[in-house]
């Protein structure tokens, strides 16, 4: 045949890895489901009701409800198959017909399928022992699975196997029985596959497989050495609820399911063996079968319930000391400081920001009044007079941005933010102090008012020298036009320096800096010379030294200089020792200009330059008209050379 006929059908039928490990899976599980299954039946079958035959206990069908319970939906088919091909050979091993023996199976396979099909349609996939409502909703699944198994039972019985016995007595038997198996040996099969997804530590599983030892060892004694008064006037069972209770508040329910199915497996087991108390001909059989039976599944409720209680208690439990770990490391790690109070003013806690605020450790100040912290909490002190009720001014202290004195553990003064706030735990009225160390905030705010102080104070000077410098250019002005040209020079020849200024923090400047600064509008190539060496000068320096170049730099501009393209402007100084002071020595040089006047009136600018340096700084001003220019001396005592 061509190769494209078969490249279709090989592809249909070929397999995936994972196809192939689900397949050998499925195999092995219909392995393992239909051993335990034909063992625990076989078991079963040993012991039979009168008049139908019905097994007394049937722990078969708990092993394969509990598996499809545990691995879910996927196990359904591997299950199903396993139970049917092991009960049908376990009743033809028996009395039982061929026909018979299938319609059992099928009952048994539909009843383990409907009770994992209750549980997951009603509780989900993710069924657990260590929930109460998981518990009961199996027990009634359990109940309602085996009542309609053993519907089904009853017609194959009367069908096929004793058609003279009421189906009534058959249903109760069969219920009751598959019951009783589901309830003891289902959550020992999910409670295996808890223990293989999550392994149990070595303490807990010695100490579990201990107590389930301890059980089987109670049993065998209520069962054998019990004294015959005891096993006729009371339960012997009750002798095992302090185990169950042990195991129950110690272990995980997986240990629980494991000693309820060795109860019931020993009681059974001495039932159809006659062992024991269960030997004793007096007793009727339905007798002995009802109290194995009573004892088995009252054992079995007792225990799942109690179990599931202790873990949804321990549940509780860890998500609480989880919630208060979290809520520690929380108020562990956050900047401001916290103290709980009681309704009497009683410290009971405090973070690690606030022992760093105050100083103190809990252990010095637990349990002492919050007064050790801060004094003034509750108020100040009126008249000599404290109130020692703290109850009493509650009402006022609730709240947030208040300011108080701390005190630390050494004595010093710290000041604080206080918000308070009160709530109620277990009937208890309690309070909440936030508590922010704000000494940085303090400094902060004070410097803030020195620096507005400043400012108040250097705006009045500049507003000052506005006034004089306006008043005495009115006065050498001949025109309004020239005031408003000459005013606005002069002030914004104190704005550049006052920008300088800002820059470098109100600090020194560089000489450098303030001559061309002052110097750049007029500068127009190499019509301006600066040098010499790097001087900083003082705030109060820079102001005088920049108004007495701009009188310079403007006369230059009108009269000298600069008032042609020929002319040159040099600017140089340098720094002379004289004795133990430092003077700067700064030369204004003009050439090139027009022919300087013999007979120059003085103006507001030459007075200004020939007396402010002397007047500000305690320095000296030589101001020279020669005819080739003009030149200016002067020199100003400083403090950093």
């Amino acid at each position: 045949m061509p190769r494209s006929f078969w490249s279709p059908v090989q592809n249909r039928f070929s397999w995936s890895p994972a196809s192939k490990r689900r397949l050998i899976f499925s195999i092995r599980l219909t392995i393992v489901v239909g051993l335990a299954y034909f063992l625990s039946a076989r078991l079963s079958l040993f012991l039979l009701t009168q008049p139908d035959g019905v097994a007394v206990f049937w722990p078969a069908a708990g092993v394969s409800s509990g598996v499809l319970i545990a691995l879910g939906r996927d196990a359904r088919w591997p299950v199903a198959i396993g139970v049917m091909a092991a009960t049908i050979v376990a009743n033809l091993t028996s009395d039982r017909s061929i026909v018979a023996s299938i319609a059992f199976a099928s009952c048994d396979a539909g009843e383990a399928l409907l009770t994992a099909w209750l549980i997951e349609r009603y509780l989900g996939r993710e069924f657990s022992l260590t929930r109460l409502r998981h518990v009961l909703w199996l027990l009634a699944a359990a109940v309602v699975a085996t009542a309609c198994s053993g519907v089904g039972g009853a017609v194959a019985y009367k069908l096929f196997h004793s058609p003279h016995v009421p189906a009534l007595i058959t249903w109760q038997h069969w219920s009751s029985s598959d019951a009783i198996g589901i309830i003891t040996a289902a959550p020992l099969m999910v409670g295996l596959a808890e223990l293989v997804r999550d392994r149990p530590s070595p303490r807990e599983l010695i100490e579990g497989v201990g107590a389930v030892i301890a059980v089987a060892v109670a049993v065998a004694i209520i069962i054998f050495i019990v004294p015959e008064a005891w096993w006729n006037r009371i339960a012997p069972v009750e002798l095992l609820f302090p185990m169950l209770l042990w195991l129950a508040a110690r272990c995980r329910p997986a240990f629980t399911a494991a000693a309820v199915f060795v109860v019931s497996l020993m009681i059974a087991s001495a039932l159809i063996f006659r062992l024991g108390h269960f030997s004793d001909a007096e007793l009727s059989m339905s007798d002995q079968v009802f109290a194995a039976q009573a004892g088995s599944l009252g054992v079995a409720i007792f225990a799942f319930v109690l179990a599931a209680l202790f873990a949804e208690r321990r549940r509780h439990e860890a998500v609480i000391t989880e919630s208060e770990n979290r809520m520690r490391a929380i108020l562990n790690t956050v900047v401001d400081g916290i103290i709980t109070l009681d309704d009497r003013g009683t410290i009971e806690s405090l973070n690690p920001a606030a022992a760093r605020v105050f100083g103190y450790g809990p252990e010095d100040v637990v349990g002492r009044t919050v007064r050790i912290l801060m004094p003034e909490f509750y108020g100040r002190e009126r008249d000599g007079e404290r109130d020692d009720d703290p109850r009493n001014a509650q009402v006022k202290m609730i709240g947030s941005g208040r300011e108080v004195t701390g005190k630390r553990k050494d004595g010093s003064i710290v000041p604080v933010e206080l918000a308070v706030s009160d709530m109620e735990v277990a009937g208890r009225k309690m309070l909440t102090g936030v508590v922010r160390d704000i000494t940085e905030r303090k400094r902060a705010e004070e410097h803030q008012e020195l620096l507005i102080a400043e400012l108040d104070h250097r705006v009045k000077n500049v507003l000052a020298q506005v006034a004089v410098v306006a008043a005495s250019t009115r006065q050498g002005s001949q025109s309004i036009d020239e005031f408003l040209r000459s005013l606005d020079g002069r002030i914004q020849s104190m704005a550049a320096a006052h920008t300088l200024l800002s820059k470098s923090g109100w600090q020194s400047v560089g000489l450098d800096a303030l001559v061309r600064n002052q110097l750049a509008p007029y500068m127009t190539g190499a019509n301006i010379t600066i040098r010499g060496p790097d001087v900083m000068l003082a705030s109060t320096e820079i102001q005088a030294v920049a108004r007495v170049l701009h009188e310079l730099a403007t006369n230059a501009a009108k009269y000298g200089a600069l008032s042609t393209p020929s002319g040159q402007v040099s600017v140089a100084w340098d720094l002379h020792l004289s004795g133990p002071a430092t003077r700067l020595v700064l030369l204004w040089r003009e050439t090139g200009g027009p022919a300087v006047p013999a007979d120059i009136q003085p103006s507001y600018g030459t007075n200004l330059i020939r007396n402010l340096i002397p007047h500000e700084l305690g320095g000296g001003v030589d101001l020279v008209f020669a005819a080739a220019g003009v030149n200016c001396r002067i020199e100003i005592p400083v403090k950093e050379a």
